[in-house]
């Protein structure tokens, strides 16, 4: 493909977290496969992240031509936000609004991308509606890419246009127990930053041009894509689930990935649970002693990655954290790893037989396009709503916690036996689960050929010419 094919150029700024720019960097390379030129924007230390990604992903189309670019952004300086802040993985929670803040400033040098690259459409995150405001003073088209379910938009539509009605036309996404009727009510309670006009996921929808893009699927999702699309007056169109391929990555992950890989093979199928929490969820030292006892009451064969945040010790900290013996106890019937692991390999393997989750909706879709069932711990912000999907769909199953919010070992015992090896419900949710992976087998690239499709319409120009 050379320049001058391209049918669109697109320009794309994700948010500043792994979570968002992978799902950005997935459709980014759908869209190459469909004769697209992208240009990625994002801070330093982001771009670090996926540039390995990017180089693979060039080399494969064309080596003669890049389909992505990569486009850095510069932050002013803040005294907060030295440039290893400028993302959210490893960011102290409580400056998250400042990093929001710093980001909205890069608004003048982002003009100026945009005047330099004159693409035909800007694709944005629902956290940056200042860039389709920009974007519009340019006369160029912006369209919002959200990266989470469209559950998550109708549920966040409804709570900001109505903040003390608890009348959600689907009651199955409310809130269940005390405790996250409180986290949901504070999530709810102001605006990320506390501006609303710079940061507001309602005002990034309502300020998307005809269409909104997500990271979904018909499968799972058709009624909330279809009432979303009600509420906000323009058509949120599915994108798919953008599973990445297990087999990417160069040498230095295939080493990194082969005693998991070795010690996986070991097992019979479908008799091993894959244990993580994502890159930027932490369990407090009690959540992971209940994990910890639950998984070694559970019997079932486990993964666990153990991550840490990034100011902590964590050679002291994985001491303390697992209980004195457990080890011993599990014996060969647990791995733990540190950190990192080939999170797409694991989930695709044959042995994998469950997936403990945060739920991020990115974990979520790994797992449903690989056909393995949730067995979910929500912790934060859009998660429980992510969870309730998958449950509705029979796809997955929720450890509850108690209304303090802690989690029990005996609850996530039980939970993982009920989906691993249970003979009535988990047996639903297993099949479940492989009926969804094989409805997205059969669709191939349909999702991804209509998004060109209305992107094309978006930019005024006739795709079929």
């Amino acid at each position: 493909m050379e320049a001058k094919d391209s049918i669109l150029k697109i320009v794309m700024l994700p948010w500043l977290a792994h979570g968002h720019i992978s799902p950005y960097l997935e459709l980014a390379k759908n869209l190459a496969k469909r004769n697209c030129e992208i240009y990625i924007c994002s801070t330093q230390v982001n771009l670090n992240s996926i540039k390995n990604k990017v180089s693979e992903i060039n080399q494969f189309f064309n080596p003669s031509f890049n389909s992505i670019h990569l486009i850095e952004i510069q932050i002013p300086f803040h005294p907060d936000l030295p440039p290893h802040h400028h993302t959210t993985n490893g960011l102290p929670p409580h400056l998250i609004p400042t990093l929001m803040k710093a980001f909205s400033m890069v608004i003048p040098s982002f003009s100026q991308t945009l005047k330099t690259l004159n693409p035909d459409l800007v694709l944005y995150d629902v956290f940056q509606p200042w860039a389709s405001k920009l974007a519009a003073s340019l006369s160029i088209p912006a369209v919002e890419f959200n990266t989470t379910c469209a559950a998550m938009i109708c549920y966040g539509y409804h709570r900001s246009e109505n903040p003390n009605s608890t009348d959600f036309p689907y009651p199955e996404l409310n809130p269940r127990g005390s405790y996250w009727v409180r986290k949901m009510n504070e999530m709810f309670s102001s605006p990320p930053d506390g501006n609303e006009d710079e940061s507001s996921p309602l005002e990034s929808h309502k300020r998307s041009c005809q269409i909104i893009l997500t990271k979904s699927f018909l499968e799972i999702e058709e009624k909330y894509l279809d009432y979303g699309s009600t509420l906000l007056g323009k058509r949120i169109i599915p994108a798919g689930a953008l599973v990445p391929d297990p087999g990417c990555g160069g040498d230095d992950i295939v080493d990194m990935s082969k005693n998991v890989m070795e010690w996986l093979e070991k097992k019979g199928k479908s008799s091993t649970i894959f244990v993580s929490f994502g890159s930027e969820c932490y369990l407090s030292r009690e959540e992971m002693e209940e994990v910890a006892y639950g998984l070694e009451e559970s019997m079932v064969n486990f993964i666990w990655v153990l991550r840490f945040p990034k100011e902590e010790k964590r050679t002291i900290r994985f001491d303390e954290s697992i209980p004195k013996g457990f080890l011993q106890r599990v014996g060969d019937r647990g791995l733990l790893v540190e950190t990192w692991a080939p999170q797409a390999r694991i989930l695709a393997h044959e042995n994998i037989g469950g997936f403990v989750s945060h739920c991020g909706w990115g974990s979520i879709m790994e797992a449903m396009g690989f056909g393995v069932p949730i067995i979910g711990m929500p912790m934060q912000f859009d998660q429980p709503i992510n969870l309730k999907v998958i449950v509705e769909a029979r796809a997955g199953m929720e450890v509850v916690r108690d209304e303090a919010g802690m989690l029990d070992r005996r609850a996530i015992a039980r939970v993982i036996r009920e989906v691993v090896l249970g003979d009535e419900l988990g047996k639903q949710i297993r099949n479940g689960a492989k009926e969804i992976r094989e409805k997205l087998k059969m669709k191939g690239g349909v999702e991804m050929d209509r998004v060109v499709e209305e992107l094309m319409i978006v930019c005024g120009k006739n795709n079929k010419s």
